[in-house]
């Protein structure tokens, strides 16, 4: 009587999450503005330098090939408008990187078959992870270090560096259809850059549809500031996929994260990782601790039976970080989330992990701590679903392996079949 009640309980489940998982559908808004094989794409040689400062309102127009080189800072309140269409090509021998100071503004506003690209000037075939720097926000909005104002980490000009402030509803920068392809140049052995690093914005911030491919260090990263972003990709970056810290507070909705199993930080490497606080022996109060609300996403890894021993959690959390996780699809990973120390009982993690109607499909426990002692399966993982066994990508998915194009959505009879009898942490 128990078990059939228990199958009755998980049929409910499923019908009730089968429309929203295909809600999480990425090839509706993926297509046309994204590119998964980059390498192979033939972009015309940059024909126009963009100036390394610009202090006066500048346009990049569709019309010319840009070749982004060195440092290239917007400052003095200046805004740069990028036109739909437009391609700057980033220098690999001076490596390039574009930094929106305080108070500049960046309007990069491509349109779903008029993206704006920023790749490697490398040609075909040849390019790769960390050819060039990034692009790097700096915004006046909240951070809860100390001082509230902290440097950007580079090799950049100090008077250029400095981000935060009190201005929380800023809007600092739109991005809208943009591409941001082999990012991630090593500075020295323990620092390289972020293919979009966001430093404090407010939250009149726009990012939708943007996609980071191949970036050697995180795809993107926010110190503090806050916003709630939409349709974001990072697509097989060596680090992070979406690295949260110093107190940002808002929302990812429909995100794509494609990780491939071989390749990761020395480190560890996460779909997202958010951090509290930063590591300077401050903590701040609670309430403005991290927090992310993560809605209608994807994070798969592409692994397989074989490569179980090379992966791990999808999501790390550290530093009393909060965040809440729903209506998602995670894949090809050991464990959902790993927690560091301090989380110290089962009552702290209720209190800032929440998943509510996702389904998993791990190698391993869906929950890795330090506290051993604060497994608790019921009440954290009861109402999501694990598969029975852990399934290669293309047992799950439509076309996980498809270079071309693509498709994550789930496959609602496998998933149907693979439904774990067990709701709980151990699947």
């Amino acid at each position: 009587m128990k078990k059939n009640y228990l199958q009755f309980c998980l049929c409910i489940l499923y019908i009730g999450l089968t429309p929203v998982y295909g809600q999480i559908d990425a090839s509706k808004w993926m297509h046309g503005w994204t590119n998964f094989q980059p390498n192979l794409e033939r972009y015309m040689e940059a024909n126009t330098k963009i100036p390394s400062l610009i202090s006066e309102d500048l346009v990049l127009s569709n019309n010319k090939i840009y070749l982004l080189s060195g440092n290239v800072y917007v400052v003095a309140n200046a805004k740069l408008t990028i036109e739909p269409g437009t391609i700057i090509r980033c220098d690999h021998t001076n490596p390039a990187s574009l930094i929106v100071s305080r108070g500049a503004k960046l309007i990069a506003e491509g349109t779903n078959f008029q993206p704006i690209v920023f790749t490697s000037n490398k040609p075909t075939k040849s390019r790769q992870t960390g050819d060039w720097g990034g692009i790097v926000i700096l915004g006046n909005g909240k951070l809860n270090t100390v001082s509230g104002v902290a440097n950007v980490e580079g090799n950049f000009s100090p008077q250029y560096s400095l981000y935060g402030g009190d201005t929380p509803e800023e809007e600092t920068a739109i991005l809208k259809y943009v591409r941001i392809e082999y990012p991630g140049r090593k500075i020295n052995e323990s620092k390289e850059l972020n293919g979009l690093t966001l430093c404090g914005i407010g939250s009149k911030t726009i990012l939708e549809n943007v996609m980071v491919s191949y970036s050697a260090d995180d795809s993107f990263e926010w110190f503090g500031g806050q916003g709630d972003f939409s349709n974001l990709i990072s697509y097989k970056s060596k680090d992070d996929d979406f690295d949260i810290t110093d107190g940002f507070k808002g929302s990812l909705t429909h995100i794509l994260s494609v990780r491939h199993p071989y390749i990761s930080d020395v480190s560890g490497s996460y779909a997202i990782e958010i951090d509290g606080y930063a590591s300077n022996g401050y903590q701040p109060v609670d309430e403005h601790l991290s927090f992310l609300k993560v809605k209608n996403a994807t994070l798969i890894n592409l692994a397989n039976q074989e490569s179980t021993p090379f992966i791990k959690a999808a999501i790390s959390a550290k530093k009393k970080a909060q965040i809440s996780v729903e209506y998602s699809s995670i894949s090809g990973f050991a464990h959902v989330v790993k927690l560091d120390k301090s989380y110290t009982n089962s009552s702290e993690i209720v209190n800032s992990i929440s998943f509510v109607n996702n389904f998993f499909n791990v190698s391993d426990q869906g929950l890795n701590s330090r506290k051993n002692t604060i497994y608790h399966p019921n009440g954290f993982f009861s109402s999501n679903i694990f598969t029975k066994d852990f399934k290669n990508p293309e047992d799950l998915y439509m076309a996980p392996l498809d270079d071309v194009s693509p498709s994550f959505t789930l496959k609602s009879s496998e998933m149907k079949n693979n439904l774990g009898e067990n709701i709980s942490l151990n699947h």
